[in-house]
């Protein structure tokens, strides 16, 4: 996906975040963003790639601040907080155990930041009202169709935290006697899900985890290892959570795919792409 206007204040809201975490100097700070200014003043038209731009932006910040994972904290405290509420969560589905519910509940986790919440909170309510609402977009019977008619799927997971709740699909997947192949990041970036984070929570249970031999922000298909473009290529049935996967997946060709984005809309840049509304629940096919 292209930049548009409103991915301005994201990118910066973003790197201010992401600079707080990584650095207390002020000064510091000031100097960072004026080289993330001159960047985006370069770089910022409709024509350039959202993901390479914000992984650039990124890159810039941990190579200045010498701060190589600055969500390391977040990220740890997101799968603690998700851990937490997987029985309960367990329990909520167990009333109704088809396969749109489990979808829904990988969507839910895309929702929560689980790194904002505190140990403490009760975010149970949420995610009970959350599972009432319709998908917006709701492609649940090609989604069936292709599980019972593919024999393997690449799941790329988003965010930790999600992944804790990406379990419960998996093991939903599991009952399709299909082989799954979970896809994380290579290095830190923002609080997305690398392999120490998919093994603290069992995700090997499930399937073989591997690594797109990139740290960008979602996909970024120019970014990734030779390795894993094998595995890419010969995956005919995709399975991809959040919005930084969808951003990057639809920049590239794959008619001949079955690919399911599984999302929330957190932002009108893609709320307009897709005709949707913020915060709309989609599992979606793609187009061929």
């Amino acid at each position: 996906m292209k930049i548009s206007h409103e991915c301005a204040p994201c990118f910066l809201r973003q790197a201010g975040e992401a600079l707080d975490l990584a650095c207390d100097d002020s000064e510091t700070k000031i100097k960072i963003f004026n080289e993330i200014f001159k960047f985006l003043s370069n770089n910022f038209s409709t024509q350039t790639n959202s993901n390479k731009t914000g992984s650039i932006i990124h890159n810039i910040i941990k190579q200045r601040t010498g701060c190589n994972d600055p969500y390391k904290q977040k990220k740890i405290l997101g799968n603690k907080i998700a851990l937490k509420y997987l029985p309960k969560v367990e329990k909520i589905i167990s009333h109704n155990n088809n396969l749109e519910t489990y979808v829904k509940i990988a969507i839910i986790g895309n929702i929560l930041d689980f790194g904002a919440f505190t140990i403490d909170e009760d975010v149970e309510n949420i995610i009970e009202q959350s599972l009432k609402k319709e998908l917006k977009i709701n492609h649940i019977k090609e989604f069936s169709d292709s599980l019972k008619k593919h024999d393997k799927v690449l799941y790329l997971v988003d965010n930790t935290g999600e992944i804790v709740f990406d379990r419960l699909l998996l093991s939903k997947l599991k009952e399709y006697d299909i082989d799954i192949t979970i896809a994380v990041k290579s290095n830190p970036i923002l609080n997305d899900a690398c392999l120490e984070d998919a093994l603290e929570v069992n995700l090997d249970k499930y399937g073989e985890i591997v690594d797109i031999g990139s740290s960008t922000v979602g996909f970024v298909d120019s970014e990734i290892s030779d390795e894993f473009r094998e595995i890419f290529n010969n995956h005919d049935f995709i399975i991809s959570k959040g919005m930084g996967n969808y951003e990057g997946l639809t920049e590239i060709n794959n008619s001949h795919k079955e690919i399911y984005y599984l999302l929330c809309v957190k932002c009108q840049a893609i709320a307009k792409d897709l005709n949707t509304n913020y915060k709309d629940m989609l599992l979606l096919k793609n187009q061929k």
